[in-house]
């Protein structure tokens, strides 16, 4: 049985498909992640996914090295659909119903992004990972994911990190770093923590939709947070 949320979508960053080699697909921790997201699926999380494509590139980096802006996050867009067809493959492996919705139209690779097809999607206990970002350039995967979020009407924003939450600052670089369990929209704009961009924050805040960040390589985090209703990771609500 699903727990306190219904309609859930999963922004998880290409870097964590990459697992420990930083750069492509690891068959290890797509098969990890992928196994969590089914497990949830059918206990009737309505779940949708969207993926970065860091693994691949990255357009603020590749502008570092003088390529044009747009080309580079076309390029970054594009890296997201090969990761999407890549979860999808793993989902179907396991036995899971999957959609992949493009904003870029890409037949006979994925469906064209209709918010009313991803709905009904939903509805009938379908994994969708939604592919290409916005579409358009200038947009992180993280504000992707709180726009599909707001359009599917998303109970909660999952943000799958590498770390167990937020902090105050990086807890990497700090020890005496605060682990923030709670915290308010605005306070996570105010002190621009890097967990997400502005517009993606600004997105959910105007829109109600709690954000939970949490360590994804912890196995079973995810179904502890949907079935089970525990508390993990930090809420920015």
């Amino acid at each position: 049985m699903a727990g306190i949320y219904r309609r859930v979508l999963l922004k998880l960053s290409g870097e964590i498909l990459a697992g420990d080699e930083r750069f492509g697909l690891n068959g290890k921790p797509i098969n990890d992640v992928c196994g969590e997201i089914a497990e949830v699926a059918s206990a009737g999380v309505e779940i949708g996914v969207v993926v970065g494509g860091g693994n691949f590139i990255r357009g603020a980096r590749a502008t570092d090295r003088g390529m044009d802006r747009v080309r580079a996050d076309q390029m970054g867009m594009l890296a997201t659909v090969i990761n999407a067809v890549a979860l999808q493959d793993a989902l179907e492996a396991l036995g899971a119903p999957v959609r992949v919705q493009s904003a870029i139209a890409m037949g006979g690779v994925a469906e064209p992004f209709v918010r009313s097809r991803a709905v009904k999607h939903l509805e009938r206990g379908r994994i969708v990972i939604f592919a290409a970002g916005t579409g358009s350039p200038f947009f992180s995967t993280d504000t992707a994911a709180a726009l599909r979020a707001s359009e599917v009407n998303a109970d909660c924003l999952l943000k799958a990190t590498k770390v167990n939450g937020i902090y105050d600052k990086d807890p990497v670089k700090f020890p005496d770093a605060k682990f923030l369990p709670r915290i308010g929209y605005r306070e996570a704009l105010n002190m621009d923590l890097g967990v997400m961009d502005a517009a993606a924050f600004s997105l959910c805040m105007e829109n109600g939709i709690p954000i939970v960040v949490f360590d994804v390589r912890q196995r079973g985090n995810l179904a502890k947070l949907l079935i089970e209703g525990e508390s993990i990771g930090s809420t920015v609500s």
